[in-house]
């Protein structure tokens, strides 16, 4: 699987965990060159405290674009060390 920003792979991954329509990919296969930190924050129900980073390509930045649980609660514990992106960044295999 790839994840797509601004024509630019910004993941790849035979390795992705489909949870809830989302593929997490391993955070080793994530870009770190297109990755700025965000300040953002929340919280799942049944997940956790979840964090953000934006993607940066080419001089252009997507907002809380990648998201994460770092330490993942019960059922979804599979999730620690693996990212998502939101629906902009397009996802093909």
């Amino acid at each position: 699987m790839k994840a797509i920003w601004n024509g630019v792979t910004v993941a790849e991954s035979d390795d992705t965990l489909l949870v809830d329509g989302e593929h997490y990919f391993p955070a080793a296969s994530v870009r770190a060159d297109c990755l700025l930190t965000s300040n953002r924050r929340s919280t799942h129900s049944g997940r956790g405290e979840c964090r953000y980073h934006n993607l940066f390509v080419d001089g252009d930045v997507l907002n809380d674009a990648v998201w994460y649980y770092p330490e993942p609660d019960g059922a979804v514990a599979a999730l620690k060390g693996r990212m998502a992106f939101i629906r902009g960044v397009r996802i093909e295999e």
